[in-house]
């Protein structure tokens, strides 16, 4: 790479993403891990930005923290039952 091609990438703006230590799956890895039988949902949270991802080239790339965070954040808690009292006869 020449010099200049060099410091144009060092002066790039940083962006806050995952680590590159950490493990990235591909599409259908990433919707075996929330448990999905097919693809397409993943890649609509890819298509739609709902989910931060990395590409290489053709290859899309998705981070494990990425989806456990989309997980806790889709994560709809428990409401308590409450008994209907019923009428006296």
């Amino acid at each position: 790479m020449s010099s200049t091609r060099m410091r144009h990438l060092s002066a790039a703006p940083s962006r806050q993403t995952a680590p590159l230590e950490e493990r990235y799956l591909s599409v259908k890895q990433a919707s075996e891990h929330l448990g999905m039988e097919h693809e397409r949902f993943v890649r609509r949270l890819v298509a739609e930005r709902r989910i931060t991802y990395c590409k290489f080239g053709t290859h899309v790339r998705i981070a494990v923290s990425v989806l456990e965070e989309y997980m806790r954040a889709s994560e709809v808690p428990a409401v308590p039952v409450r008994r209907r009292m019923r009428r006296a006869a």
